[in-house]
């Protein structure tokens, strides 16, 4: 991927940071809040290098099917602290908990 240009990054992370606590938002509604509605890949890079740019709360973000991000661990653990509830592992209960922005 090309150098991504720091108005875009802190543009997504920004939208991040308005998911509100005990809530999630999908890789795709961060695409659309920006204006870039088939870029949800894009988001999922940003904010997998979201620690390099401050603290966000990346762990409020899964995927279209509740899923959390495979390989990061402590996101669930995370997520349970803010009381969101799980249909089954690693995959978040999308009624109850999806961000409705």
């Amino acid at each position: 991927m090309s150098k991504l240009n720091e108005d875009l990054i802190y543009e997504i992370l920004s939208a991040v940071e308005e998911i509100p606590y005990g809530c999630v938002a999908t890789y795709g509604q961060i695409a659309r809040l920006i204006g870039r509605d088939n870029n949800s890949r894009l988001v999922g890079k940003v904010l997998s290098m979201s620690e390099y740019y401050g603290e966000y709360p990346c762990h409020r973000v899964v995927n279209h099917q509740g899923r959390t991000a495979p390989g990061w661990y402590e996101q669930p653990q995370l997520l349970k602290q803010e009381g969101v509830t799980f249909k089954k592992e690693n995959y978040v209960d999308m009624k109850k908990h999806q961000w409705d922005c």
